[in-house]
């Protein structure tokens, strides 16, 4: 209870703070961590302080509903992987194919838990652009779902130049949370377009 009520503390204090969603600019080299661990609890759409590894601050949007009420999301983590010229090597990008963004691959980290503990939500995934140096505008989501019943959504945007990266968002499970495989659907979409897919975990 001590929990939930500082998680809305926190939640109250950041939107009369900020005016919207701010967005995380591109990281140094290596993994922007988060600002302690910010909750999401409930049906609660929530928002918590993350990147002060980085520059500036940014947030995750969203929360867990249903089947994972009481839970908590934790802290957004990025590591770039490539480099804008790697990257492109890889897969032989045109400039002329203007921006491209491809899901190398995610995974639910470990995919077989017990009530009341935590999985990372992982994902990695190339972006291309014809100018390596221009800052990219991406959404990354990740719906979590039981049953086809959406019980999770945190979303968080940021903004990166191209390259190869890797991103992390761990669930702390509620200690009640129904047995199960939840199928996550991650999706990275920028402005001209998205790529999906889909990882599950299992609630023993």
């Amino acid at each position: 209870m001590k929990l939930r009520i500082v998680s809305f503390l926190t939640l109250v204090i950041f939107i009369l703070g900020m005016s919207g969603c701010a967005s995380i600019p591109e990281e140094h080299e290596g993994t922007a961590k988060g600002a302690g661990i910010g909750a999401v609890a409930g049906a609660l759409g929530g928002a918590m302080i993350a990147g002060e590894g980085s520059r500036t601050k940014g947030a995750i949007i969203g929360g867990l509903a249903g089947a994972l009420i009481g839970g908590v999301v934790g802290n957004y983590t990025v590591d770039k992987k490539k480099t804008a010229d790697e990257t492109s090597n890889k897969y032989n990008y045109q400039p002329d194919s203007g921006i491209i963004v491809r899901i190398e691959g995610t995974s639910a980290k470990p995919t077989m838990i017990k009530p009341g503990e935590k999985v990372d939500l992982d994902v990695t995934y190339a972006l291309m652009a014809p100018s390596p140096d221009s800052q990219i505008n991406i959404t990354e989501s990740r719906e979590v779902r039981l049953n086809n019943e959406l019980v999770g959504n945190p979303e968080v945007n940021v903004s990166h130049t191209a390259g190869t990266y890797t991103s992390s968002i761990p669930l702390f499970l509620p200690a009640d949370a129904k047995k199960g495989t939840y199928k996550v659907i991650t999706t990275i979409k920028t402005d001209s377009g998205k790529d999906s897919r889909e990882t599950s975990f299992e609630v023993q």
